[in-house]
């Protein structure tokens, strides 16, 4: 249905360029861990050489954990197909889950993600008092107004 195209290191510029624009950094920090974003492999959708939908991820032996899921163009069904791309990514590593951390404020993603079979395994309760420690730029006051003080994780679990 989509044509998706694996992160490279011919398009990696116009990725940073893309995760500048959307999260005004290319540092993540989970669970106290920074991570580069620009070094992430990835799928991506274009149109007319400009990025419309990203998914960055990162394997581990265990598990493919979702770094971060942007799509300009909502309810046409690119993010469900980039969960399943993520998903098929993760079976063909041969790990036992695919994993995804949002913050409290998210509920457009707890939404999301829920409603594609993940399910909230995990709370770190004020984690965020240690990511601003490591990246000051992370607001006080999330979506709906709602203070952005916890890491949420979600978790589908793969067939053995």
């Amino acid at each position: 249905m989509f044509s998706f195209e694996n992160v490279s290191h011919q398009n990696r510029e116009l990725v940073r360029s893309f995760i500048r624009q959307h999260w005004y950094s290319t540092q993540m920090v989970l669970r106290g861990d920074c991570i580069p974003l620009t070094n992430c492999p990835g799928l991506l959708l274009r149109s007319e050489d400009r990025i419309v939908a990203l998914l960055l991820y990162r394997i581990t032996p265990s598990f493919l954990e979702i770094l971060s899921l942007d799509c300009l163009c909502p309810n046409r069904g690119i993010g469900t197909a980039l969960i399943n791309s993520a998903i098929e990514i993760a079976r063909n590593h041969r790990c036992r889950k695919v994993v995804v951390i949002t913050t409290n404020d998210n509920l457009e993603a707890l939404r999301f993600y829920q409603k594609r079979g993940f399910d909230l395994v995990r709370i770190r309760r004020d984690a965020l008092t240690l990511s601003r420690k490591l990246k000051p730029s992370i607001p006080e006051i999330g979506e709906n107004g709602i203070p952005i003080r916890h890491e949420l994780e979600l978790e589908y679990a793969l067939e053995p």
